[in-house]
């Protein structure tokens, strides 16, 4: 097995420092790292690159609904919105000069600025749950070992 970690094509150098097409070991744990314990403002640098897909500098619509609906099927959260309502909330509360994209000082600032936003996309990418399951052998950790009559 080895230590590296093919990217997909072009855009998806996300955390490939190196920028030689692969993601190292290293580079992994780094974003992991960035993801769990980062300040809010990192956590956000690292968002908008992952949202920005074709790495163009902003965050269209297409992009942020694309992945937000990814970001779901994996991380399966209990969100009221559907993923369509909450991109429309991310664009109607901080695409601030309304041109339809968001450039990564809108997406900071906006963020920032609205608890509700943060809240959301912090619970969205919180991968806790899924490295419980891993140590649970894919078994989910809240009816791993449960017991329903005392011992």
């Amino acid at each position: 097995m080895g230590s590296t970690l093919k990217g997909g094509g072009e855009g998806d150098d996300k955390d490939d420092r190196e920028e030689d097409g692969y993601i190292d070991f290293m580079e992994y744990v780094a974003a992991l790292s960035l993801v769990l314990k980062g300040k809010v403002e990192q956590k956000l640098k690292w968002y908008f690159k992952l949202y920005d897909v074709d790495g163009n500098g902003c965050i269209d619509r297409d992009e942020l609904l694309n992945i937000i609906k990814a970001i779901r099927t994996i991380n399966p959260c209990q969100e009221i919105m559907s993923a369509e309502e909450f991109t429309d909330m991310v664009f109607n509360k901080i695409d601030i000069n309304g041109d339809g994209d968001l450039s990564l000082e809108e997406f900071i600032d906006g963020v920032q600025k609205d608890e509700v936003l943060l809240d959301i996309l912090t619970r969205s990418l919180d991968l806790k749950h899924i490295f419980e399951m891993i140590q649970n052998d894919g078994k989910n950790p809240e009816t791993c070992g449960i017991s329903t009559k005392d011992e």
